[in-house]
């Protein structure tokens, strides 16, 4: 994350977490580059790593052994991590078109997505087949049907594999061990498991050496897996798969692993490509028609040197990327890369054994030989866990920005930054963000609103119903994620949350946010991004931005003065708790410790999504939900945790309570996080109403209990119930879409003589 006071001049964006930009990104966090801001796009937050995929497959390595955890990657190389897909490119305004996110601008752009099998051509494999590309799919689609045969392993299964190359005879043979094994642990015969590999070429492995094509054949045979060899497959049902010959085998799955083709959009957007719809790219990587485009792995074809499409060739091609980036950055000359004519290749049998071939000449399969690969595979994973903070930047500002050609609104950027009123952002920014964001977004200004965004007035003024109150709150946080449309989402729902905690519909808000030091351009990209995530929750809550104001900092930052109407006998407040209620919380604890995991690069990417998930759903729906069963009195959890905001309830209603200690939902991720005793920042002052538990002595040591004074973002709200309408609220609270929602204790009489929190373990 950008945190420093030097100007953003340039935007390098990587779409994709392939071998070659996991490398480029660990580069580039050893040695970044001052005034660049690097972005990456991914719609995964595990890249897979090629060489330890079939040792996944055979059950020798799991999930996290074999997948490079982007998250901790990105916050490395303090890099704006995107999480979306991209389907296109608008490559004369230099901008990336995602799936569910607004264009991403950049300078210099690098692309390195993969390839996909082609199943489009054959009828019935589209809706019938597995592609072993996206890697993620179909890793999804195995571990499934592994879980399937684990729950009923007498299951005799018929399994097909299309494909007769590398990958596809490298993945029966781990296949069929796995399922042997899993067989065999419940004493079930090795027939009840069967594994066909159609391949249309009269001999598999084409291309590799005589030896190579033997060895492997060999070791298909002896393992009892059919070969089926010059047969073509022409259809495939879902139990069944017929050949061009009239050979029809029986599949209860097949695996599709032939020949992969480019994504649709590659040709489309205008890049030069081969016939198989491959970036053309010359010998510093760089695409032969875009000079600002840049492509490596599966979806580049080097014009010059050719080669197969491996993940061995992605790994070489990481380092000459990240100098070749950072030498256009720089406008230095590029380096010309040249890949090995030979290289060596280590498969793994399945049953912890390989073979090691190069060129003509081959050796196993072996034990020792498993042992070197594993070695070496493991090695190479080792790059992207041993994550720690480096040193200052070796490069000056200056070099960067002497090579940087911006338009005369940008030509002077000054290293000394003002503050005051000197900090503000331009008005010309401002006006043309707003500008693109009516016309995105395009919001209704209602009548109540008398000035709002559509007037160059001083203030936004508004016109409150005689016979409604006006609910006013206001938040204001730093970044706790790269992407500002997340961000300005996520803070937009927190803010909000205060106006569902009390029955309020929201009305209006003003922004005030810090937006990181860069050039005009820059800063309104930043701006529109940030501006556009609120506007959307905002509209969603059928609310409306009125103004603000935006200053120049360190980092970004943002929040919202939010007002909210409501008719007074509607109002909920912390002090209504009675007696004889029922407790039920609407979201999972845990933003606090994760977030700060995160920081330390110690958080599990799919943990933060998971976090990212939950603070991106609106509290507005479980609000109205709370109304509907009568609950009497409400709060949202936000910073000061589920122990300070229940001490707050407690003491406003006068009553006490007993907590159900296994029921209080936890953030997957959290547990681990606090076992590890990493805590949020606020997490020592939170911990300052410990004396409020009855039984903190018997509760003190749990590994899990500092959760109670975990900072929420974005948190769930917490409401008290009538006990005859809990079961009724929690299921129309699932129904919603509030998947964490539990209860989560009762409301008793108030004791003076004790605290006022018994925890129930």
């Amino acid at each position: 994350m950008q945190s420093s006071n030097q100007s953003i001049t340039q935007d390098l964006v990587l779409v994709g977490g392939g071998h070659s930009h996991a490398i480029a990104l660990k580069l580039f966090g050893m040695a970044p580059l001052p005034g660049v801001r690097l972005t990456l796009i991914t719609d995964v937050y595990h890249t897979p790593y090629s060489g330890m995929l079939p040792g996944y497959v055979a059950g020798v390595y799991d999930f996290d052994q074999c997948h490079i955890d982007l998250r901790p990657l990105a916050q490395f190389a303090q890099t704006r991590l995107i999480a979306d897909r991209a389907i296109a490119l608008d490559l004369e305004n230099n901008r990336v078109i995602c799936a569910h996110h607004p264009p991403i601008a950049f300078d210099l752009l690098s692309l390195d997505i993969g390839s996909t099998p082609n199943v489009t051509e054959v009828p019935g494999a589209k809706e019938h087949a597995i592609p072993v590309k996206p890697i993620s799919h179909f890793l999804n689609s195995w571990d499934q049907l592994v879980a399937d045969l684990e729950r009923s392993p007498h299951t005799a299964i018929s399994l097909g594999i299309v494909g007769g190359g590398t990958g596809g005879v490298e993945l029966a043979l781990n296949i069929h061990a796995r399922l042997k094994r899993l067989y065999q642990s419940v004493d079930a015969p090795d027939t009840a498991v069967k594994v066909h590999l159609f391949h249309r070429g009269q001999d598999l492995l084409e291309g590799s050496s005589a030896w190579v094509r033997r060895q492997m054949r060999s070791q298909l045979v002896q393992r009892g897996i059919q070969v089926h060899l010059s047969e073509e497959v022409t259809e495939v049902h879902a139990d069944r798969v017929a050949c061009r010959s009239g050979l029809v085998v029986k599949c209860d799955r097949l695996f599709w692993v032939t020949q992969a083709t480019a994504a649709a959009w590659i040709g489309e957007s205008g890049l030069a490509t081969d016939l198989q719809g491959f970036i053309q790219v010359n010998d510093y990587l760089q695409s032969t028609s875009h000079p600002q485009v840049f492509a490596t792995g599966d979806i580049a074809t080097m014009v010059c040197h050719p080669r197969p499409k491996a993940g061995v060739f992605a790994v070489r091609q990481g380092k000459p990327l990240f100098e070749n980036l950072r030498h256009a950055l720089l406008k230095q000359p590029l380096q010309k890369f040249v890949p090995q004519r030979r290289w060596l290749s280590l498969i793994g049998m399945g049953d912890c054994t390989a073979i090691a071939t190069r060129g003509q000449f081959g050796l196993g399969p072996h034990p020792l030989i498993w042992q070197w690969k594993d070695h070496i595979d493991r090695r190479f994973m080792e790059r992207f866990t041993q994550l720690q903070p480096m040193g200052a930047p070796k490069i000056s500002f200056s070099a960067v920005a002497r090579g940087h050609q911006e338009s005369h609104a940008d030509a002077q950027i000054p290293q000394m930054h003002c503050a005051g009123c000197g900090s503000k952002v331009g008005s010309v920014v401002l006006e043309r963000t707003l500008q693109r964001i009516q016309q995105d977004y395009p919001q209704t200004q209602p009548d109540d609103i008398v000035v709002g965004l559509d007037a160059p007035d001083d203030a936004a003024v508004i016109r409150v119903p005689v016979d409604q109150l006006l609910v006013q709150t206001v938040d204001y946080f730093s970044a706790l994620v790269d992407d500002p449309f997340v961000f300005g989402q996520i803070a937009t729902n927190h803010c909000l949350s205060d106006l569902f905690a009390m029955g309020a519909t929201p009305q209006s808000a003003l922004a005030i946010a810090t937006l990181p030091y860069a050039t005009t351009a820059k800063t309104e990209e930043t701006l529109y991004q940030l501006l556009l995530g609120a506007t959307k929750v905002l509209q969603q809550a059928q609310a409306v931005l009125i103004g603000g104001h935006t200053t120049e900092g360190d980092r970004l930052a943002f929040g919202l003065s939010c007002n909210g109407l409501i008719q007074p006998d509607c109002l909920l407040t912390k002090g209504g708790m009675q007696p004889g209620q029922v407790l039920i919380l609407t979201k999972a604890l845990g933003t606090g410790t994760l977030f700060a995991a995160d920081m330390q690069f110690k958080a599990r990417g799919r943990w933060i999504e998971s976090a990212i998930d939950s603070m991106l759903l609106s509290n507005q729906s479980a609000a109205q939900c709370f109304q509907q069963y009568r609950a009497t009195a409400c709060t949202d959890i936000t910073g000061f945790g589920l122990l300070g905001h229940l001490v707050e309830m407690i003491r406003a209603s006068h009553v006490a309570v007993e907590l159900e200690w296994a029921a209080i939902p936890i953030l997957a991720g959290a547990h681990e996080t606090l076992r590890q005793g990493i805590v949020s920042s606020l997490h020592a002052q939170n911990a300052i109403a410990s004396p409020e538990l009855a039984n903190l002595t018997e509760i003190q040591n749990f590994p899990l209990y500092p959760i109670l004074f975990d900072p929420q973002t974005s948190g769930g709200l917490l409401a008290s119930v009538p006990a005859d309408e809990a079961i009724a609220c929690l299921a129309a609270l699932k129904d919603k879409g509030y998947s964490h929602s539990r209860i989560i204790g009762r409301v008793l009489s108030t004791s003076d003589s004790h605290p006022p929190i018994r925890i129930k373990v």
